[in-house]
Order: C-alpha cells, then structure tokens, then sequence
C-alpha cells in the first residue's frame, strides 16, 4: 500500500492505493488561510500538521488491514511557500503562501540582478520563495536574523514526517534560487537575496526516498515503522506525474483555483521574458513548462459570492452547449497576474456592461474571460517552443461541458477527460513513493490514464473567438492604464 499527500490551498488530501495503483480510500481536512492586509495570504504550518495527523488517522481507523501493509508515503504541495525555522527547528512566522504579492518590490529588484533570469530559468515572481525572505530582511528583520532553514510547504510535512531537511527539484524550481538547468542550488542567486546554502534543504529528485517515519510518530499513528518517505513533487508537477504527463508533447489544462497550462519538456528550454514558468520536473532528466494564471475557479468563486447563487447554479444557466462569445468582458486579474503580464498590481474588470445584462451574461463573461487568459498561456508556451496537440482536462472546472467546449475552442485544441478515478496531485505523490520503494522507472508507474471522452473545437466557431480573443488582448494596455 501506498499514499499520497496533496497539500492544496485550502485542504489537505490523502490516497490510499494498492500496487497496481487502484484507490483503496481518501481521506480530506481543511484549513484556513489568513489575509492581514491586501495582497496577504499566510497559512499556520501546524494547521498542516493537524491536518496530515487527521487524515492519516482516519485512513488508520477505516482500513486498519491495508494501512497494516504501507509501504511508502509521498507529498505534493502547493509552491514558494516560505517556511521559516530556526536553530531548535520551531517556526518563526506564519507562512507566506503562493498567491501572497507583498513582494512585488524585492521581486523586481532581484530579477534586475545579473544572470538571474539565466540560471533561475525564470522571471522573479512576487510570489517566489526568495522576493518573500527579501521582503521579511526588510520588514522583520529580527525574524530574518534567526533563519537557520526554509522549507516549501510540503518539505515541512517531509520534516515533520522525517526529522529531515529536504526538498525535490520540481519545488524548489519555484523559488528563485535553484539552477533549473543543473538541478542544483545556485551560489549566486542564493546571495543575490543574502542567503545562504547551509539555510537550504538537501535536494532529491522526486522518486527519490529520503527517510522512514520516524518511529515515535510512527507508533502514535499506529503506522509500520519502516514507511518510506519520497521527495515528492510541486503540486503542477506532481499532477503531471498522476495524469502521465512525462515527455515532450504532454500536457494538460487545469481549471482549478489557479489556470494552469502545462507542457512537459525533454529539455531545459527557458524563455524567462514570456513569463512562462520553466520548472525541473519531479522525475529525473525532464523538465516542464507552464503558463499560470491567478484566478480561474477563483473568479467564477468570486462571481458566486456576489450574485449569491452556487457555481454549478451559474453555470447551468449556459446549458451543455457553446455558443458565440459574449459581449461583455471579463479580465481575471482578481490576484494580479503571472504569465504572460506578471503583474501583481493589476485587477481584475467587466466591461460592456448593458442594462439588459444578467447572470448568465456575466457567468459567460467570467469563463470566457478565464479561457482566453489561458490562450494567453497557450502563446507563451509557443514561444518556447513547446508543442502541445492534445492536452487532458482535469480540475474542478472541467465538470462543466460548456466550459470544456468553450477551452477546447479558444485553444483549437482537443480536450482528452479521464476515465472516472484519480489522476491528480495525490496519485502522482503516490506514484513517486511507489517508484522509491520498488525502483520502477516514472514511464512504467505514471502511465496515462484511459480516455473516456474527448471535446473537440467548434471549428464554426473558431474564428468569432479568435475576434473576440483579439479584442480581450487590446483590453489589458487600457485597464494597465487606469490600475497605474
């Protein structure tokens, strides 16, 4: 039996599967992010640890037998999360999550630095890991003074599993400080933002096996004393492992929280100025690319709230069919935006707003506006070279048919919907973990899934999209305009 760990945004998931990957139970906890000022997103890492104690717990209570038989744990996590320990290893502060934009001013200021666009593969993201200890240096400096180590969200659930300070290369991509092309941390972006190496974990591809449980958590969990721990993987990478995402030409779309579309590479091929993300991969030897956006599931979340009717209410308004864009337009800029504006000041808009307009009008607008941020992404990635004919669908806005259609028709590109089952982060946790106990290569574990359905472009409506694309692109200059 294996496990595998998602430490998402808002809750922790846990996957109990067999040897042949088949799901023998799940577990989930929630918890809370915390949001101080604007532009603030900070987690408790204990709530983390409450979380993993809880679903472990239950999985234990449930399936007393299969939990018996464990035999290896992997972790994916949400990215550039900056943990704080000290010398005993007691943290400092709360987290400073992904989505937190606080840093916009170090961020810049470490990406004017020399050879750091080079060697990091990547623009410095206000929501990166080291623009975040830039930010305390500045603003708490007597916190930065006692930073004996940084860990990544899921790295603190590895340390508190392990006793070990560890990270795997997908994550630690993420932050700024990594040698993307050399999977190894780099001297000089680690003094760009004064920091040291000896304040880095030990880094571990993500199949990697970096201790057992340590034996009195072991025994308070009523768990085998020998479980082995995986590196793991970033959360985007750990969900291509689950979704078999591994080499060139491989992909998939995310409608979750965040919009993401991601290309596996064979090679380290940055093009840090299309603010593509060039991440190592949680398997040896490869690479991935993506293009993120903020707030995809976010803005329809934010449209809910506000007209007070459910997602699955508001879509449903738009029925299982597409048909041609709206004429209202949304801007989903709600957090900022990364790829391709990285822009944290920027918010979101609507526009061409009439009398007449009502719920589905804006609904519509909403995932529109979502979908063509990705075709944003879709560029981006092109400029890189990357090369995607077909992509999965997974996240939780690829419930919705109308949705799916309109995506796959923004980005002329087929749509492939797995089979029933789990193809997310978890799995691929899992997979790393079975790949570390039993020594079996990524490309026999992570398989890709069965198709069950795939949702091909309007091709009739192909070309109103493209109009309507071009008018969302000509948007953003003038609303760039107002937020400056």
């Amino acid at each position: 039996m294996f496990i595998g760990l998602d430490l998402g945004t808002s809750g922790l998931r846990a996957l109990l599967v067999d040897d042949d990957q088949q799901t023998i139970a799940v577990s989930e906890a929630s918890y809370d992010t915390t949001h101080a000022h604007s532009g603030w997103s900070e987690q408790d890492p204990e709530d983390w640890v409450s979380a993993s104690q809880k679903v472990l717990r239950d999985l234990r209570h449930r399936m007393p037998s299969q939990m018996g038989q464990l035999r290896g744990l992997g972790i994916s996590g949400h990215m550039h999360g900056a943990t704080l320990l000290d010398r005993d290893a007691c943290v400092l502060r709360p987290c400073i999550m992904w989505n937190d934009t606080r840093s916009a001013v170090q961020a810049a200021k470490l990406d004017s630095f020399e050879s750091v666009r080079d060697l990091s593969g990547n623009i410095v993201f206000p929501g990166f890991t080291a623009p975040k200890l830039a930010w305390v240096a500045e603003n708490e400096p007597e916190i930065f003074a006692k930073v004996a180590k940084v860990l990544l969200p899921k790295d603190y659930l590895t340390f508190w599993l392990t006793g070990a300070f560890t990270s795997d290369m997908s994550d630690s991509a993420g932050t700024a400080w990594l040698d993307v092309g050399k999977r190894d941390w780099s001297k000089t972006l680690l003094a760009a933002g004064d920091m040291r190496q000896d304040q880095m974990p030990r880094l571990f591809e993500g199949t990697d096996l970096v201790g057992v449980i340590r034996s009195d958590l072991a025994s308070e969990l009523g768990l085998p004393s020998d479980v082995a721990v995986a590196a793991g993987a970033g959360d985007n990478a750990a969900a291509a492992c689950g979704i078999g995402a591994l080499s060139e030409g491989d992909g998939f779309v995310s409608l979750g929280t965040s919009g993401v579309l991601l290309a596996a590479r064979d090679n380290f091929a940055p093009q840090p100025a299309s603010a593509v993300h060039t991440f190592c991969h949680a398997v040896p030897g490869k690479w991935y690319q993506m293009g993120v956006i903020l707030a995809a599931t976010d803005s329809l979340n934010w449209l809910s709230r506000n007209l007070q009717q459910s997602p699955e209410q508001l879509t449903t308004l738009l029925g299982d069919t597409l048909g041609a864009p709206g004429t209202v337009h949304f801007l989903p800029y709600l957090s900022g935006e990364r790829t391709p504006h990285n822009d944290s000041a920027i918010r979101g808009a609507l526009i061409g707003l009439d009398i007449s307009s009502n719920h589905a009008d804006l609904t519509r607008a909403v995932i529109e506006g979502v979908s063509f941020a990705l075709r944003d992404s879709l560029e981006a990635l092109k400029s890189t070279g990357a090369s995607l004919d077909s992509v999965f669908a997974i996240g939780g806005g690829s419930q919705s048919r109308y949705w799916l259609e309109l995506v796959a028709t923004v980005l002329e590109t087929p749509l492939h919907l797995p089979e029933k089952g789990e193809f997310g982060a978890a799995l691929g946790a899992a997979r790393l973990a079975i790949c570390g106990v039993t020594g079996q290569s990524p490309e026999v574990v992570m398989t890709k899934p069965q198709i069950s359905t795939t949702i091909m472009p309007r091709t009739e409506l192909t070309g109103r999209y493209q109009e309507a694309y071009a008018v969302y692109r000509n948007l953003y200059p003038s609303l760039k305009g107002l937020s400056s």
